[in-house]
């Protein structure tokens, strides 16, 4: 699997850059970032927190709002940052912001026209990884962590594979798509009428029914202006209670949905999960 390097920027130390290369699972050119700390240029092999970002975002909004390098550099972390869907010419799309290019919501679609390309499930679970441990001096320990969208990718992907993360967490995360308008947009859309098979990408319905614990923390702002119609912390955290998963939820009151909500909290996650990645 070859890769081109198109941008390269050194930061706290260590070094950000992006990459492009040709995805099979998506059947179409990717891009992703990867801050690289400064331990692997001096000869570690350091481990990994993927970031899964939101709606209409793409690789650049983490690396580029949220402070997320500095942190990075001093614990030794690489932090990889791919796009939120396929992208091209002949990539199906939609004229709305929440559904195709920029809203791949993190699952396998098996619906015409989605299913040539809207791979993103298979492509952030095991394609991009053997990539990047293919071609960094980056480790199989890995963590994973997103906002909103890819808040919601985040928890289910490691719900769903708790062998192969360490630690989740997430910013914002759509916490019961099933249950709202951007699920359910999406699910009707990538995976068809069959409401059966959008329960495997709910994290609430995860989380109630799961017996393997992912260590797991969610930061919630209460003036976020999408946490009541799509958001819905509170069936995550019932969903918990249920199962007697140890969730840990934080709420902060006055903060949104932005990179300025990120950006004020996520030294507190990287430390979450450097506790679980240098075990």
């Amino acid at each position: 699997m070859s890769i081109e390097n198109i941008s390269s920027n050194k930061c706290f130390g260590g070094w950000h850059k992006q990459y492009t290369h040709r995805s099979t699972v998506l059947n179409c050119d990717m891009r992703f970032a990867i801050y690289l700390p400064p331990q692997a240029s001096a000869g570690e092999t350091v481990p990994a927190l993927y970031w899964l970002s939101g709606l209409t975002c793409s690789d650049e909004n983490v690396m580029q709002k949220s402070g997320v390098q500095r942190i990075a550099a001093e614990l030794g972390i690489a932090i990889i940052a791919p796009d939120t869907s396929p992208r091209g010419e002949d990539v199906a799309d939609s004229d709305s912001y929440d559904l195709g290019k920029g809203a791949g919501f993190y699952v396998n679609a098996t619906q015409a026209p989605w299913n040539r390309h809207y791979q993103m499930y298979d492509y952030i679970v095991d394609e991009l990884p053997a990539l990047i441990e293919a071609s960094f001096p980056v480790s199989g320990m890995r963590s994973i962590s997103g906002h909103s969208m890819g808040g919601h990718g985040a928890l289910t992907i490691a719900l769903k594979n708790p062998l192969r993360y360490q630690s989740v967490s997430a910013f914002s995360p759509i916490s019961n798509p099933i249950n709202c308008p951007w699920g359910q947009k999406a699910f009707t859309a990538y995976l068809g009428e069959d409401k059966t098979q959008w329960l495997e990408h709910d994290a609430s319905e995860l989380i109630r029914s799961t017996k393997q614990f992912v260590p797991a923390r969610v930061e919630q702002g209460n003036a976020d202006q999408f946490l009541e119609e799509q958001l819905k912390p509170e069936t995550l955290t019932a969903a918990a209670h249920a199962s007697g998963y140890p969730l840990e939820l934080h709420s902060h009151d006055g903060y949104d949905h932005s990179y300025y909500f990120i950006a004020s909290f996520i030294e507190e996650h990287l430390r979450f999960h450097a506790v679980h990645l240098k075990r």
